[in-house]
């Protein structure tokens, strides 16, 4: 059972990156998934979640506008994070998380995202 984010890089001020967070060895269509950040020297941030089903979103005033969280989980098992005009300050490793009951228990690996001014 496991998450793994990926597609983090390195990205002028500006730019887009669509992370992914791709699930496996768990019945995917039930869990909420959640992204989360954490910065150097900073505790670690909520930035959006997906229900289980796609119909719910929900992001951190920091990013709202520009984030967008999708999910697919007909082909896929996967929940995605595009994000748009990246800013210096969204620099962090990014994380997602699975839970089904209100509460985020099931952590991935993160993803390194750097944005360069």
């Amino acid at each position: 059972v496991q998450l793994q984010a990926s597609g983090g890089g390195l990205v002028q001020a500006g730019g887009s990156l669509r992370l992914s967070c791709a699930a496996s060895g768990l019945r995917f269509s039930i869990y909420n998934i959640g992204w989360f950040r954490q910065a150097p020297g900073k505790e670690r941030e909520f930035v959006g979640d997906i229900n289980w089903s796609g119909g719910r979103t929900s992001y951190a005033e920091s990013v709202k506008g520009r984030f967008t969280i999708s999910r697919d989980n007909a082909a896929k098992n996967t929940v995605y994070l595009q994000m748009n005009s990246l800013k210096p300050e969204d620099t962090a490793v990014y994380y997602c998380a699975g839970g089904t009951a209100g509460a985020y228990n099931l952590w991935g690996q993160g993803t390194q995202v750097t944005v360069s001014s």
